[in-house]
């Protein structure tokens, strides 16, 4: 298992194409920049961008439902609010300006990284990871995986790096996965707790510029999960109908999730905007049983704005419901100012009891939508309850015009947040979901544009904002750790959801070598793959975390630096009411 597999040459000679905005903006800001959500989603390469939406696939309609708009009742009439800082103590290294911000200077001088209430004390860089990260703890170890790029170039070794992190401090690689899926997973490798299994979808680069495929890939960790053992490695909906429904755009992986009884995997398809459903229930034969578009239930899109439309998701615990996202963004600051220019990005709420009870040619009907201006490129969803109500930890990855230097200025010019950030959803009632409160940090204030744009001049995409998010526990959450990209990992205390606050945040320090499986330094012969590492920069933290209220420790990934394995310190964590039950954080 520490042997790579022989993958295919890397594709050369691609075309590359971006969509750009060169706007005089009333602020004054000149931009000229793509506007993007490259790489996506670790996002999406614009080279999807703009392309017509394919027609409806066979296996299930989305039926039209009407679409609430933002109230934003959690401003209460107030200027921008940003959520508490943390208080630090006194051996840490706390950030030095804003709240989430890495001032250019020390960009430029080598950034030595920030701590409050969080220490590391385990690491395994390796090559780097990109997007995604999953556990599961059998009855004696506590196993990490994580994804990595698609690159072959100065590669150590490929694929999905096996991690035993029992003790948190003593992080070690037991072993790689190199089937198809686990080339790169992106942003689909996710383990249910309850089958024991570890499953992802074939999600290279993204899936974009022809890289990405049907494969979805099973393994089995409950024996061992140092040593997952494959179960299945198979392309589904193929033409002959041998696995599954064949539908009418073949299957491209990029983002996903289990339902919880882990009978069915639910994927987001960026290339051809459609979310789909596989049949896991004999998880040696996967077959895909629905796909969807959710395109009708968008309104329109501005042009030059971006409406990938596909994206995460999370399940209910019936299966019954599905929490999907609306990618989507507004171009100009003008348009985002204009009410006649409707919100595109945000919560759609689906009813997917018929794919959960296994009905012919089932149908997937829309129950509510939510959409809003103050954030674009929808990521995924988390499905909670705070105090035993039912809410929706949402994040997005893009500000309101998107994620590249283009995005921010315009955001700002419309005096909204230039950065994009997680949010809590009440879903008390389905019909009528409502924010109550989002997970602003002072870098996403308006009022700080003039110094935070600055600092991410010669960048293209992800910079102060959020990626992931995960909870201590979905069934009674009091706790939310998100990865903001170069504000890197963010811990908050949501036991009150209209007024989260701050109380442990670890930024690593800038690398001064590229790591050949990140992201970050872009991908060979990709199609808007963009290198944005700079020696001693910030990082890209862009994965799940996984909390232990027990051993009081979290540990992620981010891209330059790796594995990371953290300490809470100063008693901050865990609260009194803090759990983390297997399978519970995602």
């Amino acid at each position: 298992m520490g042997k790579s597999i022989t993958r295919q040459q890397e594709a050369t000679n691609t075309t590359t194409s971006a969509r750009c905005v060169g706007r005089l903006l009333a602020s004054g800001l000149a931009v000229g920049s793509a506007l993007m959500v490259a790489a996506c989603g670790g996002g999406s390469s614009p080279g999807s961008i703009g392309q017509a939406a394919p027609a409806t696939a066979r296996a299930a309609t989305a039926l039209v439902a009407t679409a609430a708009v933002s109230t934003e009742d959690d401003a209460d009439g107030r200027r921008f609010r940003t959520v508490p800082k943390a208080s630090c103590g006194e051996e840490d290294h706390p950030e030095t300006a804003l709240q989430g911000q890495v001032p250019a200077a020390l960009r430029a001088n080598g950034f030595r990284g920030f701590s409050c209430n969080l220490k590391l004390i385990g690491q395994v860089r390796g090559d780097g990871a990109n997007w995604q990260s999953a556990e599961f703890k059998d009855h004696v170890h506590k196993c990490a995986y994580h994804g990595t790029s698609y690159s072959t170039v100065n590669r150590t070794q490929l694929g999905v790096p096996v991690i035993d992190v029992t003790r948190a401090d003593r992080p070690t690689v037991t072993g790689y996965l190199t089937t198809s899926s686990m080339l790169d997973p992106w942003e689909s490798l996710k383990v249910n707790e309850r089958r024991a299994l570890l499953g992802a979808g074939q999600g290279n680069n993204g899936g974009l510029a022809g890289w990405g495929g049907a494969g979805f890939d099973v393994y089995d960790v409950s024996v061992d999960c140092r040593y997952p053992q494959l179960l299945a490695s198979v392309d589904v909906g193929l033409p002959n109908g041998t696995t599954g429904v064949v539908p009418t755009n073949a299957i491209v992986g990029h983002e996903g999730s289990w339902a919880p009884d882990g009978l069915t995997y639910y994927g987001g398809d960026l290339t051809n905007r459609q979310y789909y459903a596989v049949d896991t229930t004999i998880p040696t034969k996967p077959t895909l049983i629905a796909t969807w578009l959710p395109g009708p239930n968008v309104p329109p899109i501005p042009a030059g704005g971006i409406a990938l439309i596909t994206h995460g998701m999370s399940i209910s615990d019936d299966g019954n419901r599905g929490y999907f996202v609306s990618l989507a963004t507004i171009p100009t600051a003008a348009e985002l100012v204009n009410p006649s220019v409707s919100a595109v990005n945000g919560l759609l709420i689906y009813d997917t009891s018929e794919i959960q009870a296994r009905k012919a040619n089932p149908q997937v009907r829309l129950i509510s939508s939510l959409f809003w201006k103050d954030g674009g490129s929808s990521q995924h969803t988390i499905n909670v309850h705070i105090g035993g109500k039912p809410y929706i930890v949402f994040v997005d990855e893009g500000g309101p015009a998107g994620n590249g230097t283009a995005g921010p200025a315009a955001a700002c010019a419309a005096n909204l947040p230039p950065y994009p950030m997680a949010r809590l959803i009440d879903i008390g009632d389905e019909t009528r979901p409502r924010i109550v409160s989002r997970l602003a940090l002072e870098v996403h204030d308006p009022a700080n544009c003039g110094a935070t744009l600055p600092d991410i001049v010669g960048q293209t995409n992800f910079t102060y904002g959020s990626h992931y998010c995960s909870v201590d526990n979905r069934q009674e959450a009091t706790t939310l750790v998100c990865g903001y990209f170069n504000s890197g990992i963010r811990v908050f205390d949501i036991r009150n959801p209209r007024r989260p606050k701050e109380v442990a945040y670890y930024n690593p320090a800038g690398t001064t070598t590229p790591s050949p499986g990140s992201n970050h330094i872009g991908v060979s012969g990709a199609v808007i793959s963009v290198n944005n590492w700079v020696a001693g920069g910030p990082d890209w933290c862009s994965a799940q975390a996984h909390l232990d209220a027990k051993e009081g420790v979290l540990w992620t990934t981010c891209q330059d630096n790796g594995l990371l394995a953290l300490k809470f310190e100063n008693g901050v964590w865990p609260f009194p009411t803090s759990r983390t039950p297997p399978g519970e954080q995602n």
